[in-house]
Parts: C-alpha cells; sequence; structure tokens
C-alpha cells in the first residue's frame, strides 16, 4: 500500500528534527525563541486590539548578545515557514522587532499602505538604522503611515 498524507506529513516532521538538532546550540536557541515569540504575537494580535499588540515589539533595548541581525531574521524566516498557520507581516515584524531590542539592536518597526489598482495594501517592516532586515523589499511600494521604537 502506498504511503497516505498522514505518512508523508510523519516522514516530513521526522526529518525536520533530524535537521534541528544538528544546528548549533545557539541556532537552535534562536529557532525555539521564534517559535515562541510568533506564537505570542499571533495570538496577542488574534486577541488584543491592535494598538496594544502593535507594542509587544517596543521592549527595552537589552545587552548586546553573540547573535547577529542576520541570524535573528533569517530564525523567524524559517520558523514563519513551517509553523502550522498563516503568519504574515505583521507577525513577522514584531517578533523581529522584539528578539533584534532584546539583543541590543534599535528595531523600529514601521507599517505603510499601498494602492495597486482596486486593493488596498498593508505592509509592516523592521529596519535598522533606517535600513530594512525585513519585509523590505516589499516596502518599497507602500507608503508609510507609522513607525514604532
Amino acid at each position: 500500500m502506498p504511503p497516505g498524507r498522514y505518512d508523508r506529513r510523519r516522514i516530513q516532521v521526522m526529518r525536520l528534527m533530524t535537521k534541528f538538532w544538528w544546528f548549533p546550540a545557539r541556532r537552535r536557541a534562536l529557532l525555539l525563541e521564534a517559535v515562541a515569540i510568533l506564537s505570542l504575537v499571533s495570538t496577542a494580535l488574534a486577541l488584543l486590539p491592535f494598538k496594544r499588540a502593535i507594542r509587544l515589539g517596543a521592549v527595552r533595548l537589552g545587552r548586546v548578545s553573540g547573535s547577529s541581525a542576520a541570524e535573528i531574521v533569517s530564525a523567524i524566516e524559517m520558523v514563519a515557514r513551517r509553523l502550522p498557520w498563516r503568519i504574515v507581516c505583521i507577525q513577522k515584524g514584531i517578533a523581529a522587532q522584539l528578539m533584534l531590542r532584546r539583543r541590543g539592536f534599535d528595531a523600529r518597526l514601521h507599517y505603510g499602505i499601498g494602492n495597486d489598482g482596486d486593493t488596498l495594501g498593508a505592509h509592516a517592516w523592521v529596519s535598522l538604522d533606517e535600513v530594512p532586515v525585513t519585509g523590505g523589499e516589499e516596502a518599497r511600494v507602500f507608503a508609510p503611515v507609522g513607525a514604532f521604537p
């Protein structure tokens, strides 16, 4: 009998777990933190008013750690692709801002709106020293309407 859908999914999960254990301990810790923070942010955006949820990432600057901004953003992107629910730019942005600021990076969360013909769209991105680190590719077509320290 050919493997069913359940069997294929189980094999995918086992492969991911095997890959996970091959990462260095610091990378594994970043990935687990990204899972926790993306879960928290997703829940907060679903349950709290936007004004309150958007402030999750605006924490005090922490002490400088050994992780680079690129490693943090990479962990968020990697986890966001693999979570069983849809993660969009606002969730990635708040998570990135929170993780970066906790490590001493002065990250700013920006959000903007844009009009592409008949549809109105919104986008969120994070920048360090005015250089986008998440969502920057799409940010060019959106007019900034707000930024959170």
